[in-house]
């Protein structure tokens, strides 16, 4: 598949409703390579910060963007087998993730696939308000796979 940002933003964002809900957005895109945003509003929660669902769908959304900006989804597709995030400060404000893979990992990615059929990546990300403070670190655990594997 070309890169096509708004294809992708209608595969990931357009088809997944909680995405679309939290209003989710790709600011940039490239292969290997994704910078994502979500709104204060509609995020917060009862006691006026950001709902910590909001900031995990944040988190996790990332791994299929960079699914679709670096693999043939023709031969694979992408899902999320574990994911974990820690919480270091409120989040008061809009709040970005930026997330790459290298191209040796795409190549990495893309051999094991074609010989076993399915394989494992980690993606690592800092979740930042305006200011580039952290807020908090997420860790995705996902998987590579063959169709008809």
């Amino acid at each position: 598949m070309e890169l096509d940002e708004n294809k992708v933003s209608e595969l990931i964002i357009g088809s997944i409703p909680l995405a679309k809900f939290v209003e989710a957005d790709i600011l940039e895109l490239d292969k290997g390579y994704v910078k994502m945003r979500i709104p204060f509003e509609p995020n917060v929660n009862h006691i006026g910060i950001m709902y910590a669902g909001s900031l995990f769908t944040l988190g996790e959304l990332p791994g299929g963007c960079l699914f679709f900006s670096a693999f043939d989804a023709s031969k694979c597709y992408p899902i999320v087998t574990e994911m974990t995030i820690k919480f270091l400060k409120p989040a008061t404000t809009a709040m970005t993730v930026e997330s790459r893979i290298s191209e040796e990992e795409i190549q990495r990615i893309t051999r094991e696939v074609e010989e076993k059929g399915k394989s494992v990546y980690i993606l690592e990300q800092e979740i930042k308000d305006e200011k580039g403070e952290v807020c908090a670190i997420t860790t995705g655990r996902y998987q590579a796979r063959a169709h008809g594997r």
